[in-house]
């Protein structure tokens, strides 16, 4: 059975990063449209191209021939099954649920909830009041400085999050250890040393490497 034909709808620094590195790991065959943060957040609203493939006007999007895929867990659940020599979901059972466990916090809890509030603090009030922004804001970086205290003690003496080897669990939190240190200008090796093992290994493997090239993120 030949592959599909795979292309990735995706925005530089974004959490599109995790599938794009799963997608170079794979040694599938894909191309990429990409769409800066401007054309995604700010030029009114989210392109009218994408909202057609997806009305949640959210990124990543992947096409597999005529299949969309939206949301980063499927995506990264369906480029693992095209590719299930490079056991991106694990070795055993325990293990896929391991990452399906860290997909869902991530996802859910420090993307969608904490850096919610953190990017999109208007979301969370339907007042148009500065000073309640304000107090979203600060909530949101406690929040997310304790996710990543909780990621940083949950990967201690570890390389990998799960396992002995690199997961898709290892390219989504390599997405979140990077937003820290760009977006919240937070030391992430020194206040979370473990964290920073994990997310050094990711980007040294040359599947990081190439997509920090084509998303000009060196």
């Amino acid at each position: 059975m030949s592959s599909p034909k795979i292309h990735l709808y995706l925005s530089p620094g974004a959490c599109s990063v995790a599938p794009h590195i799963l997608l170079h790991e794979s040694g599938l065959d894909f191309t990429t449209t990409s769409y800066t943060k401007e054309d995604v957040f700010e030029n009114g609203g989210f392109p009218d191209e994408l909202k057609k493939l997806n009305p949640k006007a959210k990124i990543p999007v992947a096409t597999f021939d005529d299949e969309v895929i939206t949301e980063n867990p499927a995506i990264l659940t369906f480029i693992s099954q095209l590719a299930p020599s490079n056991q991106f979901f694990g070795n055993t059972p325990l293990e896929t649920v391991r990452v399906y466990e860290w997909l869902n916090y991530l996802s859910g809890t420090l993307h969608s909830a904490a850096y919610g509030m953190f990017y999109r603090p208007q979301r969370f009030i339907d007042v148009e009041d500065g000073s309640l922004a304000k107090h979203v804001l600060v909530k949101a970086r406690t929040t997310i400085q304790d996710i990543y205290s909780f990621i940083d003690e949950k990967l201690k003496g570890r390389t990998w999050a799960v396992g002995e080897e690199f997961t898709a669990a290892d390219a989504y939190l390599y997405v979140f250890f990077r937003w820290g240190a760009e977006s919240m200008q937070l030391d992430m090796e020194k206040e979370y040393p473990n964290y920073a093992r994990n997310s050094k290994a990711v980007e040294e493997r040359p599947s990081t490497q190439a997509v920090l090239k084509a998303e000009g993120l060196n």
